[in-house]
């Protein structure tokens, strides 16, 4: 072998270590940002409107840089309220915060958003672009709430968008993430809209094939179906990727198990306990994090926590739902007595959550602690944990927007099933390229 000349293994080793870039779209709080994250993939820009989540990303990003500079105790001053966010964030370089773009997606602002990722990525190449466009115009609840079944809901074609970033960035294959109601959801005209969107990514060149997942069998206490749909570009003798399944035997009191009891209105900012095996395997918290952020419980008015009171009774001790039409008159505050029977539900402390969504953000009345000595609805960590988010992931700027990204999350766990089964196949390509030449 020639001096300097590397043997085929240490090629083939060079290329399984190669880092894969990942562009993210409608990033929200960053759930599937957090799962590709440590998954592996180079996050090198994201895209999203919301100031709050924009927050969020930048003060994830500056987690991530002064932990990998073990720099993690100014972070650790950050949430003790000892520095401000503007001063955590002089403590990162620039290019750690500026790639969260806070853009709509629409075509009034692609081509300054084009132009910023272009600044951003330089000569890399994007192997994949995630996202999932808002999902209330596709949901069941959303369209069934309106009076013309979000026909006009404008939300409902942002896929046109997520497509022109596919179209100028060229990535081999992405991820776009939506609610089961998707398949459902027809246009003015009745035409499927699942349809119309797999023939726009195959006009563009792109394969296009989906499945419906449950996150409670990725390792997430919850039960949250999603329809993951994934392509890659036709050339490319590729497969839909293998999410690797790990259902959780565990239930919802062992998530909870060091977390301090609160009453309605209460917060506290200690442990109880060190982490049990549940936690530390899902990596929300391991024995050296001793932050305790954002577990607080709302204000409930007397009337509501009387009811919360009468729904916990009845499914702790006869494992029933208590329907609204069902309460004592005097506790009746809603005139339509018909609808949302089940709008107060205790979580079931001995099995997993029912789906989180952002109506959290609005009341708490869907997300009774099962815990009947605590008689109020979760704590923004209580509510992150069901999702899968870590202790040491902070929400910014309020609990209602807390509540807002945690409820539109990808669990982070799930994502990181989805990204790893990504990977794989990206480099399965490049592999079989690599071996071609």
């Amino acid at each position: 072998m020639k001096p300097g000349k590397i043997s085929l293994q240490e090629e083939v080793a060079i290329l399984q270590k190669r880092t894969f870039n990942c562009l993210d779209l409608f990033s929200g709080g960053g759930g599937l940002t957090e799962g590709f994250f440590n998954a592996g993939f180079n996050m090198l820009a994201h895209v999203e409107k919301d100031e709050n989540a924009c927050l969020t990303l930048k003060t994830r990003n500056a987690y991530h840089w002064l932990k990998e500079n073990n720099q993690l105790v100014e972070y650790e001053d950050y949430l003790k309220g000892l520095i401000s966010r503007n001063e955590l964030y002089s403590l990162v370089p620039k290019k750690v915060l500026e790639n969260v773009l806070c853009y709509e997606m629409s075509y009034k602002n692609r081509k300054e958003v084009f132009n910023k990722i272009d600044e951003i990525i330089g000569n890399e190449k994007i192997d994949i672009i995630i996202g999932g466009p808002p999902c209330q115009a596709y949901s069941v609840i959303g369209r069934s709430r309106d009076a013309n079944n979000m026909l006009n809901d404008k939300r409902k074609y942002l896929y046109k968008e997520y497509i022109k970033y596919i179209k100028q960035y060229e990535p081999t294959m992405y991820i776009f993430e939506n609610v089961v109601g998707i398949l459902s959801s027809t246009d003015e005209k009745g035409r499927l809209m699942i349809d119309k969107i797999k023939r726009a990514f195959n006009y563009i060149g792109y394969t296009f094939q989906y499945k419906k997942l449950n996150a409670s069998n990725y390792g997430v206490l919850q039960d949250r179906e999603r329809i993951i749909i994934c392509g890659w570009k036709k050339e490319y003798n590729m497969n839909y990727p293998l999410f690797a399944e790990n259902k959780c035997q565990e239930k919802l009191f062992d998530l909870f198990d060091d977390l301090p009891t609160l009453r309605a209105n209460e917060e506290k900012k200690a442990y109880i306990s060190t982490p049990n095996e549940l936690i530390k395997k899902l990596k929300i918290r391991d024995e050296s994090w001793n932050i305790l952020t954002q577990h607080y419980a709302r204000f409930t008015n007397e009337n509501d926590l009387q009811i919360y009171k009468l729904c916990q009774k009845k499914f702790i001790n006869n494992g029933e739902r208590l329907c609204y039409q069902n309460l004592p008159k005097n506790l009746k505050t809603h005139n339509n007595q018909k609808d949302f029977q089940d709008r107060f539900k205790v979580l079931d402390g001995n099995g997993i959550s029912h789906t989180m969504v952002a109506h959290i953000a609005k009341d708490g009345h869907h997300y009774i602690h099962p815990d009947i000595s605590q008689t109020r609805s979760i704590s923004v960590r209580e509510a992150a944990r069901i999702q899968s988010f870590p202790d040491d992931y902070f929400f910014e700027s309020s609990r209602t927007a807390a509540f807002t990204q945690i409820g539109n999350a990808v669990p982070p766990v799930m994502a990181k099933c989805i990204a790893e089964g990504c990977l794989s196949e990206l480099k399965t390509k490049h592999n079989n390229n690599f071996f071609k030449t």
